[in-house]
């Protein structure tokens, strides 16, 4: 077996024949070439397999695993974590391509800083057919970036490069957290040392028709503030509070509002109202209105969900009497206007 190399290269695919090959060469043409690329096949369908299959037959540096049935990505990505040999861990979705130097500028990156513990990068965006529409260019400055880690995830996900070492020592990613299962991970990393964007363009990634589903969009809501959650109560008591958690919490069962994610509960199943089938399905009686707090710190995903659950629940015949058509407008107001029209 050839030595351990610098950099484990992460690239986990369920049916992503359409633009894995050029995924996989962009890891190929690093002019870091001391590196392992651990390709996670969760359950692939359709060609995906032969992709992998072929590329691996040509360059030894490449592993493969592969997960029988469709597992998810957190499976995926912690099968990749079992079986990663080099003391840096980088990502990169099977969709997305690394520019030539990237493993190269990062690695650097850790071998001069030991306190290091994540680094992310600046991303070129690209549409389904690899054409530029633009630039995600995250903070760079430190005490920013750092209270921005505190709200929402500033990191491109396939730009990242960690240390093996202490990802696996805190368990890798974890199922609690669908959705936002990288977000949770880089909060428990920045405990233990720097986190830091490098002010360069070193991935390209796609934004392409596969759309997140209203579903999906608030599962990522929740278990953003999930997430956020478990970091402040780290914070507050050195005690994880989501340690026990085995799969992702049910924002509408009873026992959610007594949790530590109360808030988060609360707040999901008043933006669950967005759609009307929910409102059928559950009624309004165990809903409330976010306060103008809540209201104006919501993210852009949220807004628009809040603005649709209002609008849902302004024409529902089954609203509570703590939903009425009063609080309901100001509330509106609120979002739409972006200062305090509304109070609880």
């Amino acid at each position: 077996m050839r030595a351990d190399p610098k950099v484990s290269v992460v690239m986990p695919v369920s049916n992503g024949e359409a633009w894995l090959a050029a995924a996989i060469e962009s890891v190929l043409e690093q002019t870091l070439a001391d590196f392992e690329l651990i390709v996670v096949d969760d359950g692939s369908t359709d060609a995906s397999p032969d992709i992998i299959a072929a590329s691996s037959g040509r360059d030894e540096r490449i592993l493969t695993v592969r997960q029988p049935r469709q597992l998810g990505l957190v499976k995926a990505l912690n099968a990749a974590l079992a079986v990663a040999r080099a003391p840096l861990l980088a990502r990169l979705d099977a969709d997305d391509m690394a520019l030539p130097d990237r493993l190269l500028h990062q690695a650097r990156c850790f071998d001069e800083r030991s306190d290091l513990v994540l680094l992310g990068s600046w991303a070129e965006r690209i549409d389904d057919g690899g054409r530029r529409t633009g630039e995600v260019r995250p903070e760079t400055d430190s005490e920013r970036l750092a209270a921005i880690l505190q709200k929402r995830n500033p990191l491109v996900h396939s730009s990242v490069m960690m240390r093996t070492a202490m990802v696996k020592k805190l368990g890798g990613y974890r199922e609690a957290f669908l959705g936002a299962e990288d977000f949770d991970l880089w909060l428990r990393l920045s405990e233990h040392g720097v986190v830091a964007i490098l002010p360069q363009t070193l991935v390209r990634y796609r934004v392409h028709g596969n759309s997140v589903t209203r579903r999906l969009a608030l599962r990522q809501c929740f278990s953003t503030r999930l997430a956020c959650a478990a970091a402040a109560a780290r914070a507050n008591s050195g005690a994880d509070p989501a340690e026990y958690l085995s799969g992702p919490p049910d924002w509408w069962a009873p026992e959610a509002m007594n949790e530590f994610y109360a808030e988060a509960a609360a707040i999901c199943r008043f933006l669950d109202m967005a759609d009307p089938g929910v409102i059928a399905a559950c009624g309004t009686g165990n809903v409330r209105l976010p306060n103008a707090r809540q209201l104006l710190e919501f993210s852009h995903v949220e807004k628009v969900l809040a603005q649709r659950s209002l609008m849902n629940l302004l024409t529902t015949r089954n609203r509570s009497a703590a939903l009425s058509l009063r609080r309901l407008v100001a509330a509106l107001a609120t979002l739409l206007v972006g200062r305090a029209m509304f109070q609880p």
